[in-house]
């Protein structure tokens, strides 16, 4: 039942992206644009999934459970240091560079944008870097 779920809530979330544009790299550029020509329509597409994620994240906050009881592991830091900064700075610059986030580099995959594979593979060998040199499992 799960994965039927998550099949189900995962298509949506593909649908929203693309209907939304924010799967179309161009129009991401032209988002972050903001002295030529700026394209301010993901904002109200962030402001409008801020809006929907609120209260969940709220439920979660205070009890971090799942809906089939499974154990939700939220962040317990609240500190900004040095590698959150170079995280941010370095997802930012790519995002910057390339116009595609990663939920959205696999909906690019399957509206055929074959670009998004080399994104995908730097993706992936970034957050290989991170767990060999950060120790994680």
């Amino acid at each position: 039942m799960k994965n039927i779920f998550a099949f189900i809530f995962g298509s949506l979330f593909s649908i929203g992206l693309m209907w939304s544009g924010m799967s179309n790299p161009e129009n991401v550029l032209s988002f972050l644009d903001l002295f030529g020509e700026w394209n301010a329509s993901l904002m109200f597409v962030m402001i409008g999934a801020i809006c929907i994620a609120f209260i969940p994240f709220q439920k979660a906050i205070r009890k971090p459970v799942t809906v089939f009881h499974e154990k939700i592991e939220l962040p317990t830091s609240t500190k900004i240091d040095k590698r959150l900064s170079l995280g941010a700075l370095i997802f930012g610059v790519g995002w910057g560079i390339a116009g595609i986030c990663p939920a959205p580099a696999f909906t690019l995959i399957g509206l055929g944008y074959y670009q998004a594979i080399y994104f995908i593979v730097a993706m992936f060998f970034g957050v290989w870097l991170h767990r060999k040199f950060d120790g994680a499992k």
